[in-house]
Formats: C-alpha cells, structure tokens, sequence
C-alpha cells in the first residue's frame, strides 16, 4: 500500500499523516493507497502556489507554453500502457476501457496544443475615424478542478490543457476513489518542463472540494460530477463570485425504430449500457423501443448481455469490471430491487452473479429490466450501473416526449435507417449530445461536451473552444493616435 502524495509548488508533499481512508482495488478488494480525507489546508497552500505562480506564467508566450504540452503529449504516449493499468486497478474498468479513455484524454492535449490560433481575438480598424478597435483574451487566474471516479485520466485532461495552454494555473482535486492515475499524469506534466506552480494536485473528500471552491484566489470552477453534487458546487461557487461549468448526472436514453439494423443496435447498445460496468456519464441506460422493433431487440439484448464475461478488468478476454466500491453495488442492487417493485420485469438479474477467483469483487451483474414505467423511478434515476431498462412506445414522436420529460439532458441516440426519423430526432431532442446510430455520442475533443437541464449547470461546457472561452477573459481597448500627437515625436 502506498501514500498518496500532493503536489504543491512543484514539490510532492507526504500526506501519510493525515487522517486517511482507503483506495481499494474494485475486483479484488486489494489495499491500494491511503488518500487524506479533508484537505482544507492543503488547498490553501496549493492556491497560494499557483497564485504566486500566475504572473510568469501568463507573461510566458502562448507560443512557449504549447511545448510544455508537446512534450507532456510525447511522455503521455511512453507510458500510455503503465497509466491505463493504474485505471484500470484504481478504477475496475476493462484495461481495453482504460486505453481508450487515455487515448481521448490526450486527444484534448493535442488539441490545447493549438492555442495560439484559438486564443485570437479580433480587431477592427477605424470605428471612428482614426479610431479602432480589438477584443484580447487573456487568462483568469487561478483555476480550480474537481474530477469523479468514472474517468480518472481523461476528465482531468477535459480542462488542465487548455486551463494552462490559456495562462492559468491550476489546482485540481480528484476525487479520493481514484487518485494514483492522476498522480502519474501530474508526474509526467513535471518531466515535460512545466514552471513549479502552475499545475498543482491535492487530495481529499468534500472538505478540500468545499475549501477549493470558497478560496477567494480561485477564479473559476470546472466540475463533473452526480447533478446533486453539481447542483450544490454550482449555487457553492456563483455565491462566492467564480465562473463555473458543472457536468452532471445522466438517464440517457435510446430509441430503437422498427426499421433499425437490429443486430448492429443491439451490439452497439449492449457495450454501451455494459462497458465500464454503466458507470459512463453517457451509458446508455434505458432503450425506447418504437412499436415492432420491441420483441426482436428484447430477445437480442438479453443474449448480448448474458454472454458477457464479467471479471477482473485486467484479465484476458473479460468484457466487463466491477463497480467502483461495495456501497456503490449495494445501492445498484436496491435500485434493481426497487424497480422490480415498480412494476418492472427482469429478463436478466445481474444481483446474484459470483465472479470465481474474486470473492471480494464489487460485481454486479448485466441486467435487463422490461416495462419500465417511464414516469417511474428508475426511468428518472442515475442508476450509474450495468442496468438497462425497457420501455415501450408506439410512435417516434412518443419516444421524444418520453425523453423530454426525463430531468437529465446529457445524451440520446436513435437506431434507425430513416433520414426523415433520424434528422426529426435530433432536431426535437431534449438532449445536449446526440447519436444516430452511434451508442455512445461521445464529442471529439474539439467539440464541446455538452448537456442540457440537470445534466448541466453553467454555459460554457468542456473541450474546444468552449474550453478556451471558459479559461479566458475578454478584453476590449478603442484606441485612437491623432496624427497631429504623432508628430510630436
């Protein structure tokens, strides 16, 4: 078992002291780090850091700062292999799972890299006569970051890239479930070259949150996490003057047409209700069958599922992992209870599976519930699980109003070979990321990641240019050189 350690001022700081609790291999039930449990004072220091940090660094061309993460980029691909098992130990996911979300997080670096185009601003001569005018952007401050569990690589490179590739300094705050990968990532930012300070790591549970959140350096807020959480940093930080970007929670649903490739769906749903054991922010998690296409994809998805081979994420051939900690599979398991009381029926019941060779694993199993009543509560819960339910409807346009009267706006897709049925879906849905034919409608990385109603408390999202407009201020100047003063001279 290790001590994880904060990384402040450039310098990694021992936290073995203090009050801890601990990091548990998902699988297992290995011991595999002590992470502190408050933080407060740490933050501080971590701020102050990074706020003494600042000057140097926004007066660094945007030129120069680019190849800090050139070289970030290249030492990210060295050790791509070592940093996706720490996912996948830390995390539970299949370690196929732990590349690819690598693989999307230095997606964002590379696209960070491009900062001195997408950090321009724009001018205009002569408003007046001999006057012009132009919009700069420039850097916040001090940026705090708040990560989850479910993606302990990439979501952190949703914003530190851009965050520093702007001129800001940072001070993130992973959540203490999973704190080793992003202890590596932190590493490696060191190697490639960038100034102490300007990227700083402290760990803790929602007391380090609070105090990064209330400090009065901080400047800005980016945070993904479950919508009551993002809900109480949203109203934490708008009280206390920060700029904010809250993702939040998710029952993303899919219609499936009767003239839908059924056997292409069902694959495709089935990785995206069952990858990562559900705990995707845009996991599929409840089908919206059209009319006939219900009894063909019931049968189907059923037998996707059942042949999934659950296990160890790092074992060879297994599809699935287990779920993030034995609170958070009791609390799957009580929803699925709780469902089946709605009224719900289980075509497959994933609460009993046993997983040889692991009898400490956090597993539950695939499970597929019929006739979810869509008014329901596990129709308007986060299960964040490897459950699917299904609903029934008879028309298109019920299916969008189902997905409509959902609380969470964060992803829908649409399984169909109509153009009329496709380009009506995504014009109508209430969702902020959108899929035709597509399981999981995950942005590239020069896309915003978006979200509407309670999957989203702010307005500008991560990734791209919302990312850069996020991380910068705008600065208008009119200026005006009379002739007459430069002869002066």
């Amino acid at each position: 078992m290790q001590s994880v350690a904060n990384f402040v001022g450039g310098t990694w700081m021992d936290t073995s002291t203090a009050a801890a609790s601990h990091v548990i291999d998902p699988a297992t039930g290995e011991l595999l780090a002590a992470v502190p449990v408050r933080g407060g004072d740490a933050v501080s220091d971590a701020v102050r850091a990074a706020g003494h940090a600042f000057p140097d660094w926004r007066d660094t061309p945007p030129g120069e700062r680019i190849q800090v993460l050139f070289r970030f980029k290249d030492l990210l691909e060295r050790r791509f292999e070592s940093i996706a098992r720490l996912v996948s130990a830390e995390n539970g996911k299949t370690l196929a799972e732990a590349r690819g979300e690598l693989r999307r997080g230095i997606e964002n670096v590379e696209v960070a890299c491009g900062i001195p185009t997408m950090m321009q601003g724009y001018n205009l001569e002569d408003i007046a006569r001999g006057i012009d005018e132009v919009m700069l952007r420039q850097p916040l401050g001090v940026v705090g970051v708040i990560t989850p569990f479910n993606f302990p690589a990439m979501i952190p490179l949703w914003f530190l890239p851009y965050a520093i590739a702007c001129g800001n300094t940072v001070v993130i705050k992973p959540s203490e479930k999973v704190p080793l990968a992003i202890s590596e990532i932190l590493r490696t930012l060191q190697e490639s070259g960038l100034p102490d300070g300007v990227a700083n790591l402290v760990h803790g549970g929602r007391e380090a949150a609070d105090a990064l959140i209330e400090h009065p350096m901080v400047r800005a807020i980016s945070f993904v996490g479950s919508s009551p959480v993002a809900r109480h940093v949203y109203s934490l930080a708008a009280r206390h003057g920060k700029r904010v970007q809250c993702q939040g929670g998710a029952k993303n649903h899919v219609v499936v047409m009767p003239d839908a490739d059924l056997e292409t769906a069902t694959e495709i749903i089935a990785d995206s209700a069952f990858g990562c054991a559900g705990q995707r922010c845009l996991a599929v998690s409840q089908v919206v069958t059209v009319d006939a296409a219900h009894p063909p994809f019931r049968e189907g998805i059923v037998e996707a599922a059942r042949t999934l081979r659950v296990g160890r994420g790092m074992d060879e051939g297994v599809e699935m992992g287990p779920v993030i900690t034995a609170e958070s599979r009791d609390r799957i398991l009580g929803e699925i209870g709780r469902g089946l009381s709605g009224g719900a029926t289980a075509l497959l019941d994933g609460r009993g599976i046993r997983v040889d060779g692991y009898p400490r694993g956090n597993f539950v199993g695939p499970t597929v519930l019929d006739s979810v009543d869509p008014a329901g509560h596990l129709a308007r819960t986060e299960v964040f699980g490897p459950v699917l339910g299904l609903t029934k409807v008879r028309t298109l346009e019920e299916a969008i109003g189902t997905i409509a009267a959902s609380p969470f706006g964060n992803a829908s897709s649409i399984f169909t070979s109509s153009g009329a049925a496709a380009r009506k879906f995504r014009s109508e849905v209430s969702t902020g990321n959108v899929g035709v034919n597509i399981g999981v409608a995950a942005p590239m990385a020069y896309f915003p990641f978006s979200g509407w109603k309670d999957s989203f408390f702010g307005v500008l999202h991560g990734q791209g240019r919302d990312a850069v407009e996020f991380y910068t201020e705008k600065k208008v100047v009119v200026e005006r050189w009379p002739q007459q003063w430069s002869r002066k001279f």
